[in-house]
């Protein structure tokens, strides 16, 4: 969950045909009616997807142990939902500026919610994994088209506090899911927390006929070939780092795989050097400070992708936890998250980013280290409760500066992009760490279901993750910079403590980097990209 602006290139663009009480020239008002229905649609229906990345972990082992299946048919529930994600996030937003945000964002919806109807329905794992896969097609379609409604529609005055509003509001949900998930899986199956996204669908439709429209007339054609070169890329690596630990590193299929996913990903560069409109500028990765930022998302989210993954899994299988007892277990992570991530945005925009870059991630690994401890029966308040809140202060600490870093590397033109990527990136991150880690960690068949090689496999995890994330930090130590205007004295606004326009909103990205609105920070001269 985030504070976000459209997942594409046009994401500054005006609201058109917006209409109702409250309007002002082409965009509503936060006190309209209109403007009401239209944070009531874009937070339900934003919260279908982040609802999803958090309750699926907790139910994973008892899908295991339902389907009687390895490790490796575990670990596609959750790749193949975040692979098609991930692949195919900036198209999203991209069919959205094109062709009308409100048109995208139902689509997801009803896609979104018939592929969590079929997913409630799977006869076993295989079936289950396809329709995870076309769910994340669906969320595609969603996640980029939510808040670019809402920076679409509303005045200018108005749309820093609106984003704030559905950012605040779809934390609730993220931190609720866990528990309602959990709750769903112990009372009566976990099928049902696919099925609770049926509901909410349908209300959603019955609250968006009141948003208003909006695209982007001079929106680009889409990239075609970049989107199909992206998901064939991601899906090789993808199949040959999870199947290999399962056949063998040197298995026909797997070679095959991995080899086919890095000729397209090369075929990937060269296209998108030749088109005018590519999915992915490639001159942005001459960006020293867009680069280092998306270093330490990448590290950062890989690390708590495979913690989201794995910890509830340790807390079933090794401690004996209820699927409701690990859902409520992640509640702090996401408190923790939503209270801290204004105050570091304000403070990292009165001092700049790399501090809270360099410091966060390590503790955010001290954290994961401590989580090594919570193997096999033990405290809740003395063990995992401490390390989760270790956890989450780095994530609080490290998570608003990250996004400002890479948002305000560019140009204003090119912010929505550039928090595309960042958001992707992270995505990516979490699909590459829940592929691996596993095998890092010496976990594969059965053993995710018995509590003693869970452990030892757990333990290793947590160590290794932990070195991510000070990998993590120690990129931002050498490539991120403080914008000079951030050792200045700062603005009477910020010093009373009160939230400016370019001031980071709250957010708690669990499974992502959170979508940004496309404004540079306020340490960033307006216009301007920080130099290189």
């Amino acid at each position: 969950m985030a504070a976000q602006a459209s997942g594409s290139q046009a994401s500054g663009s005006k609201a058109s045909g917006t209409q109702g009480s409250g309007t002002q020239g082409s965009g509503v008002s936060y006190r309209s009616a209109v403007g009401r229905w239209v944070l009531l649609a874009t937070v339900l229906g934003s919260s279908l997807a982040a609802i999803d990345g958090t309750v699926v972990g907790i139910a994973l082992p008892v899908i295991g142990r339902d389907f009687h299946v390895q490790l490796v048919s575990v670990q596609w529930v959750v790749t193949a939902y975040l692979l098609m994600m991930a692949s195919l996030l900036i198209v999203g937003g991209a069919l959205g500026d094109k062709f009308g945000r409100r048109r995208i964002f139902v689509i997801g919806v009803v896609w979104f919610a018939a592929s969590s109807a079929a997913c409630a329905a799977a006869p076993n794992a295989d079936l289950l994994i396809a329709t995870r896969a076309v769910q994340g097609a669906g969320a595609a379609l969603l996640v980029p088209s939510s808040l670019a409604i809402v920076e679409a529609a509303f005045v200018q005055k108005d749309r820093g506090r609106a984003i704030g509003a559905w950012s605040g509001l779809g934390g609730v949900a993220t931190a609720a899911g866990p528990l309602v998930g959990g709750y769903l899986v112990t009372a009566v199956s976990w099928r049902w927390i696919f099925l609770l996204n049926v509901p909410l669908a349908v209300v959603i439709l019955l609250v968006v006929h009141h948003v208003p429209e909006s695209s982007d007339e001079a929106a680009p054609r889409i990239d075609a070939a970049g989107a199909v070169l992206t998901v064939v890329s991601l899906a090789g690596v993808t199949y040959g780092l999870v199947e290999g630990s399962a056949l063998g590193w040197l298995a026909g299929p797997v070679l095959a795989t991995l080899v086919l996913g890095g000729a397209a990903g090369v075929a990937l560069v060269a296209v998108e050097r030749r088109t005018s409109r590519p999915i992915l500028p490639l001159g942005l990765l001459r960006n020293r400070q867009l680069v280092a930022a998306n270093g330490v998302t990448l590290l950062v989210y890989a690390a708590l992708g495979a913690a989201l993954f794995l910890l509830p899994v340790q807390l079933e299988v090794g401690d004996r936890y209820t699927p409701f007892d690990a859902g409520l277990s992640l509640l702090p992570l996401t408190f923790v998250m939503l209270v801290l991530s204004a105050p570091s945005g304000r403070l990292s925009s009165r001092i700049g980013p790399r501090l809270q870059m360099t410091a966060g991630p390590v503790i955010v690994g001290v954290g994961l280290a401590l989580l090594a401890r919570a193997t096999t029966g033990t405290s809740y308040p003395s063990v995992v409760l401490p390390a989760v809140l270790v956890f989450a202060v780095g994530l609080g600490v490290t998570v608003a500066p990250l996004t400002a870093t890479a948002l305000g590397a560019v140009s204003d033109e090119r912010s929505g992009l550039a928090s595309a990527l960042n958001n992707d990136v992270a995505r990516v991150g979490g699909l590459i760490a829940v592929a691996v880690i596993p095998a890092i960690a010496g976990i594969s068949g059965s053993a995710y279901l018995h509590a003693a090689p869970l452990a030892h496999g757990f333990r290793i995890a947590a160590y290794v993750t932990a070195a991510w994330c000070v990998a993590g930090g120690v990129v931002a130590a050498l490539g991120v910079r403080n914008p000079s205007k951030a050792r200045g004295a700062p603005t009477p606004e910020t010093a009373r403590g009160a939230p400016t326009p370019e001031a980071a909103p709250v957010h708690c990205a669990l499974d992502a980097a959170p979508f940004v609105a496309a404004r540079t920070p306020s340490w960033c001269p307006p216009g301007r990209a920080v130099e290189e």
